[in-house]
């Protein structure tokens, strides 16, 4: 694929990025068609647009058949418009899909003249298609800190979902996992909001094609989630309330989704849970005045899993399911994703019969559905007939290779790596020798489970470390009891694990965590099991040197093992290919180039982001007082090591002193000063020395990802608008005050200054 060109031109355009509210450039050449298909349409027939069932309503799960009648039912009198999901633990080969997918299409557009417009969660690629090429997930891809893998996964991810005459994919994820706790992090970019805007607009880009008036034929649409705040719960449990102010909201959270939206995105998803108190469906501020009023916008929201019914029966913010309803459409919901209950047509016909929601919120939530499906062409083409030799292909398959590489993060290191060939290996702990951790959640099924079927072909961490030393054994030690939610563990193997690595040169200890998704992802304690702590702890009795392989969904807290360790490399989840990457950096075929997109805690009860404000960190005062305020994390933002070693020299700025709206241009010069080749990512990062509100000690601006051989330097440049180093005050407005800030790019600094 042919991605530098597209991905540069990107990259330019966001670091161009200002705070400004104009609107994507041009509205829909299908107003007209619309308009006239709108005057023809029964209130009956506009309220079944507006509404998402699962497929389970059309589908026998004994026997994986649509059942006629009940497609009669649900497309002929509730003229139902969409439908989701797949089949429980059945993950859908492509051939089963388009069969499924010409019917619906066929007694969609019988019942009201109108398609249908399926879609799935295609998180980290085409996850829910049994042949499907899956990614590392998109933590991983945040950690890679390099574009082109956005991407190449957008890319593959629409082409392998629109093979299934799918035509809408929920993906990207543009959560900030800000709170390592929350069960969803790995589904994110990682903590930084710079980090996770280019990564989310490449990938939407990518799902999409440039032009969003005419997907083409081998994309799908985006469908840009959770709308908004949703990875920082108070509490660190999914789908709980988060308290975020305003001016947070609007420097950290919205930015994001103001930038895919302003770079075409054609529909949102909403957070399931509230902020401030405010039920983010509820939401007219955030909903219809950021983002449709004040963007502009012409797209579709779609509502998360039950959402409406949520507002009454969880939230007891609306006595009744009808007011409900009421609330979320007058709030701005277009699409309702209610997954079994059709006769929600009629309560939204009889809201609009009785004026609490009125005909004109009605046709316009009706046209931005019609809107999206008239872009997607599904009028003229409701299935293609295409061939698609790229499905599940080598050229895919080694695209999610390369990712995988560049997203395993190296984090210690006492010159043990990279390991020859004749290393006599013991691999144990419970991720040694499973797909289910390796792929995570969203993989096949929803919580990544009864995938065996699915993965024969691909490499666990002993296949891959066998196949390049042949002196490799297994022992598990601890092991993940397989029930549905995989979670407990069985220890009884440690004594086993200890006495095999008597035969062994160098234990690689695979820990962290079982597949899980959503709510069964909740926890209590960040650390490390205990289970798992102990298996550690009883091999370092042996002397033989350990290597942790951390394979996680989040940081699991490990600093009672973490000194006892001569290596630790965190693979987060790095998909189907991870074992075979991890397998070729440990031997050295492959070099370390991935940092971690978050902190990484030592404390459970010390979480922190490397963006902190500068009052967060103080020890000691005048008159021996302690804060007792120290920043003590085991890994920060951006850390991870190489086989080589990299030197920065020579940081220059074109301008010293600037006004707003000024372009900045940086130059850093970057040399690999060991014996092999690698690539670095180099992060830019700005301190705003004095500010009217508390300033965080940094933030990240630009970063770009080169590869050097040894004795090779590259000069890097990065283009800033000034506006971007302004901040978000308490008043709602942006803010670039005059004074200091301090640019950074690896050792290197300088001063530069804002004037009047």
């Amino acid at each position: 694929m042919e991605t530098d060109n597209l991905v540069l031109a990107i990259t330019a355009s966001l670091l161009l990025f200002v705070n400004c509210t104009d609107a994507p450039s041009g509205y829909s050449p299908y107003e007209k068609e619309i308009s006239k298909k709108l005057s023809e349409m029964s209130l009956e027939e506009k309220a079944g647009q507006l509404v998402q069932l699962n497929i389970d309503k059309i589908c026998d799960p004994n026997t994986l058949e649509l059942m006629p009648e009940a497609m009669e039912e649900i497309f002929g009198r509730y003229k139902i418009g969409s439908i989701l999901n797949t089949m429980g633990e059945n993950c859908p080969d492509r051939e089963w899909m388009r069969n499924v997918m010409a019917q619906i299409q066929e007694y969609s557009v019988k019942g009201c003249g109108i398609p249908c417009i399926y879609g799935l969660d295609m998180i980290h690629g085409a996850s829910y298609l049994a042949e499907g090429t899956l990614f590392p997930q998109e933590i991983n891809l945040g950690a890679t800190f390099n574009p082109i893998h956005a991407h190449n996964m957008g890319k593959t991810l629409a082409y392998e979902t629109r093979s299934m005459d799918v035509a809408w994919v929920f993906s990207p994820v543009m959560d900030l996992g800000r709170n390592p706790v929350w069960p969803r992090q790995w589904e994110s970019w990682g903590e930084d909001a710079y980090l996770q805007t280019v990564m989310s607009e490449i990938e939407m880009r990518a799902i999409q094609g440039e032009d969003r008036n005419n997907i083409g034929t081998e994309n799908t649409a985006a469908c840009i989630k959770h709308y908004l705040g949703y990875g920082v719960p108070a509490t660190g449990k999914d789908r709980t309330p988060a308290i975020i102010p305003d001016y947070e909201l609007r420097e950290r959270y919205f930015r994001p989704f103001e930038a895919c939206i302003k770079a075409g995105a054609l529909s949102l998803m909403v957070n399931s849970a509230s902020i401030n108190g405010i039920p983010t469906h509820a939401s007219h501020k955030l909903l219809t005045e950021w983002v449709k009023e004040g963007l502009d916008w012409d797209g579709l929201i779609v509502t998360d899993w039950a959402d409406i019914d949520n507002l009454y029966e969880r939230d007891h913010v609306a006595a009744d399911r009808k007011e409900a309803i009421a609330m979320g459409l007058n709030a701005g919901v277009d699409m309702i994703m209610d997954p079994y209950k059709p006769e929600i047509t009629e309560d939204i016909c009889e809201l609009v019969r009785e004026g609490i929601v009125s005909e004109a919120r009605l046709n316009d939530a009706v046209a931005r559905v019609l809107r999206l499906k008239y872009r997607l062409g599904l009028f003229e083409n409701p299935t293609t007939d295409s061939e698609w030799p790229l499905v599940g292909s080598r050229e895919f398959a080694q695209l999610a290779y390369e990712a995988a590489v560049e997203s395993e993060v190296l984090l210690k290191n006492n010159g043990i790596l990279p390991l020859k060939e004749d290393t006599r290996i013991l691999v144990t702990g419970p991720n040694g020798n499973s797909m289910r951790c390796l792929n995570g959640g969203w993989s096949y099924t929803w919580q990544g489970t009864n995938n065996p079927k699915y993965v024969e072909k691909y490499n666990t961490i002993f296949e891959a470390m066998k196949s390049r030393f042949p002196s490799t054994r297994y022992v598990a030690g601890v092991s993940y009891i397989e029930d549905w939610a995989g979670q407990n563990e069985d220890a009884s193997g440690i004594p086993e694990a200890v006495k095999a690595a008597g035969d062994c040169d160098v234990i690689l200890a695979c820990i962290g965590e079982n597949s899980y998704c959503e709510t069964p992802g909740n926890i209590n304690d960040l650390t490390l099991s205990a289970n798992q702590i102990d298996l550690v702890k009883a091999l370092a009795e042996t002397r033989k040197p350990i290597i942790l392989i951390l394979n996680e969904g989040r940081p699991r807290v490990i600093n009672e093992i973490e000194p006892i360790a001569d290596a630790i490399v965190d693979i987060l989840l790095p998909g189907n290919y991870g074992a075979d990457a991890l397998a070729a950096l440990i031997c050295g075929e492959e070099n370390f180039s991935g940092r971690l997109p978050f902190t990484y805690p030592k404390y459970v009860n010390s979480l922190h982001t490397y963006d902190f404000k500068v009052s967060e960190k103080r020890e000691m005062i005048d008159g021996a007082y302690n804060y007792d305020a120290k920043m003590d994390v085991q890994w920060s933002f951006g850390d991870g090591l190489s086989y080589t070693a990299f030197k920065y020299s020579d940081l220059r700025v074109d301008k010293n002193t600037f006004r707003k709206g000024d372009n900045l241009k940086f130059s850093i010069n970057v040399t690999n000063t060991g014996k092999c080749t690698g690539k670095e990512s180099v992060l830019l990062y700005s301190s705003d020395l004095v500010a009217s509100m508390v300033p965080d000690v940094k933030r990240l601006r630009a970063f770009d990802k080169i590869e050097l051989a040894p004795n090779e330097t590259k000069t890097v440049e990065f283009a800033i608008n000034a506006d971007e180093l302004a901040f978000a005050g308490d008043d709602g407005e942006w803010h670039l005050e005059p004074g200091e800030f301090r640019i950074s790019v690896g050792t290197e600094s300088i001063i530069i200054c804002c004037m009047e």
